[in-house]
């Protein structure tokens, strides 16, 4: 090792483990925020960058737009002059531990979409400076982080492992879940060479409970898209299920139920209208991308995600099965999509089945309401072009003025019972409406 990546390693190594590090948090969502809030909280300062304008004025004022991560919490930060968020990315250079969290999705073809990686990249690259860890988060494809993120950052005319230090640590988050938050679900750490290994491993130490270090980065770019290719594939295998059990007059949900009770060598997942979240709908094609660029097929992958991608048109012919059973069109109909969010008591509506079922409605010319206090109005998509609405709010009147309450994501806020009690129609896709005993002649699962 060189007198010159000992000091610059060991001065880096020394301002995280005294905390005098400044962690700088690029894309100031659902991953970004909660990160933040671990860093924070373990005694570093941290400096949050994010392209939107109000987000970060948001932030600075004290107000939060993510639900699980409050209001208080931001104000604390500020309170303690532990934080600030602002636009201007020139200001990189003031971290000294900079994780991307942006967002990578999927092109219209399922390539992946990394223009805000690169973006993001150029912007560090133009300020980088000796001594800086640049940790990438996102979720991607194997070789990510060597091959497009370390060209973009050596433009600055500085190297890695000797001026700066590279590390890839796939994102993990549960929204909803009490049980987890950033700081208490183990955190995987490649690192692009032994150095920034060592650097990155510290660095997560001193907010996660549990850090499992990795041989590489594509190690640990793989291990993301295993965890959610074996849910996409699981989910994907219910889905198939319960439209075959449905045939032959099966419950699925009470299959799944005592399928559970085998203590060993089975999982359970559930069946739904769709996936949802950043992850789980994405991912996969993350793989299948990478092996067709290596002129390998991956059946299995792709199977799961045909399968998954048509639930929301199975469920919309469900609706309308179920409507005509009451003599009625789709055409024309009071249709409710009760839960915008993919997720239960979360207002995350990313890559939610709920915006298909919308515009699959719409094309049939069904009269579409929503009802989620969780998601007051509806957000612009990126893949989606949809009318601008806000929440109906859950009431009795509201319930009954609809010809069919359409259950995509099952909040705990909503009264079953009661939704039960005053609609005509209900189709129920999560198995919401188990407990129901009255009225059941109303209920149809899809």
């Amino acid at each position: 090792m060189t007198d010159t990546l000992a000091n610059t390693a060991e001065n880096l190594f020394q301002s995280i483990e005294n905390k005098t590090a400044t962690v700088g948090v690029v894309g100031l969502g659902y991953v970004g925020l909660p990160l933040l809030d671990a860093y924070i909280s373990a005694g570093f300062n941290a400096i949050g960058f994010d392209v939107d304008q109000s987000k970060t004025d948001a932030l600075n004022s004290g107000n939060s737009y993510i639900a699980h991560i409050g209001h208080k919490t931001i104000q604390s930060w500020l309170d303690r002059n532990q934080f600030e968020a602002t636009t201007e990315m020139n200001r990189l250079a003031e971290a000294d531990v900079i994780l991307i969290c942006v967002p990578t999705p999927l092109s219209d073809s399922r390539d992946p979409d990394l223009r805000y990686v690169e973006l993001t990249a150029k912007a560090i690259a133009k300020s980088l400076r000796a001594g800086q860890m640049v940790v990438l988060e996102s979720t991607t494809y194997p070789g990510t982080t060597k091959d497009v993120l370390l060209p973009i950052l050596e433009e600055s005319g500085l190297k890695v492992g000797i001026d700066f230090f590279l590390a890839y640590s796939p994102e993990r988050e549960d929204p909803g879940n009490p049980d987890f938050t950033a700081g208490t679900i183990p955190k995987v750490v490649g690192g692009h060479e032994p150095n920034s290994l060592r650097l990155a491993k510290r660095f997560y130490e001193q907010a996660i409970t549990q850090v499992v270090p990795v041989n590489s980065c594509e190690v640990a770019e793989a291990c993301k898209i295993l965890e959610n290719t074996y849910r996409s594939v699981n989910i994907a295998m219910v889905n198939e299920l319960k439209v075959l059990f449905q045939k032959i007059n099966i419950d699925v949900w009470e299959v799944i139920e005592a399928a559970k009770t085998k203590p060993f060598g089975y999982q359970a997942f559930f069946p739904g209208p769709g996936l949802g979240g950043h992850c789980i709908p994405i991912d996969p094609f993350y793989l299948s991308w990478v092996a067709r660029k290596h002129e390998m097929p991956t059946r299995f992958i792709e199977l799961a995600g045909e399968i998954n991608s048509s639930m929301p048109t199975y469920v919309v012919n469900k609706t309308a099965e179920a409507l005509n059973s009451m003599k009625k069109p789709i055409s024309g109909s009071k249709i409710g999509i009760f839960g915008m969010a993919y997720k239960k008591d979360i207002d995350d509506h990313r890559e939610s089945p709920s915006f298909k079922l919308l515009e699959l409605l719409l094309e049939r010319g069904a009269d579409v309401s929503y009802c989620d206090p969780h998601v007051p109005s509806l957000p612009k998509m990126r893949h989606y072009d949809l009318p601008a609405m806000t929440t109906s709010q859950p009431t009795p009147e509201y319930y009954a003025s609809l010809d069919c309450v359409l259950i995509s994501t099952d909040h705990s806020l909503f009264n079953w019972d009661e939704i039960v009690e005053h609609a005509t129609l209900i189709v129920d896709t999560r198995n919401a409406t188990k407990n129901v005993i009255a009225g059941r002649e109303k209920i149809f699962k899809a």
